[in-house]
């Protein structure tokens, strides 16, 4: 059997499709494992190049692949999808990244360090959280104009208005209404702390 040179690995939850080649680009494997076989798999193996496209666990098993002595090649999927041929599927997934990684003018990602990670896990969640803020605000300015009551531009003239604009709305709704936006409120300022908290 021909020596493997690059590995394409389709990367998922569970199922790992492998597609393996030689020095001319020759097929010399091709097979599916189990999350716990593809460790076992990568372990075993002789040094090679190790190509997959860059996904949420992509880094994850570039660092693996690394530490076990492989090259690790990772491409961006706009860089894999013209590799494709016929049908999409896991096992034709795993040739076209296999095919590219072949290219001399392919562009590759660096493979991240877990605190590298951890940052921009850390910046993901403060964009979630500011979207939410964001929506909370919306939300509250809406249901208050439902009302006749008009808040204030910016985050925080909104904030300092609320409790005026409770008072108001206390005298024209139910008091359930009242209690659902003061909840809204102070799930606000929750946001606003756990912000702070990520950005410190």
């Amino acid at each position: 059997m021909s020596k493997i040179t690059i590995t394409g690995i389709d990367l998922a939850k569970n199922i790992f499709h492998l597609h393996a080649v030689d020095n001319t680009s020759k097929q010399v494997k091709a097979i599916k494992l189990s999350r716990l076989k593809l460790t076992e798999y990568l372990h075993r193996s002789e040094p090679v190049t190790v190509a997959m496209e860059v996904c949420a666990s992509a880094h994850h098993w570039g660092r693996l692949c690394q530490l076990l002595g492989h090259e690790v090649r990772l491409i961006s999927p706009q860089f894999v999808k013209p590799f494709v041929k016929s049908n999409k599927n896991d096992r034709n997934d795993a040739r076209a990244i296999c095919e590219a990684a072949q290219r001399p003018d392919m562009h590759f990602v660096p493979v991240k360090t877990v605190e590298q990670q951890a940052v921009l896990s850390l910046h993901r969640v403060r964009e979630m959280l500011i979207g939410q803020r964001t929506a909370t605000i919306n939300q509250l300015r809406g249901l208050l104009t439902e009302f006749g009551l008009t808040a204030p531009t910016g985050r925080r003239a909104l904030h300092n208005a609320i409790p005026a604009l409770l008072e108001d709305l206390t005298k024209i709704s139910p008091t359930f209404l009242v209690s659902c936006i003061r909840q809204q409120w102070e799930h606000l300022g929750e946001l606003d702390q756990r912000i702070e908290d990520v950005t410190t």
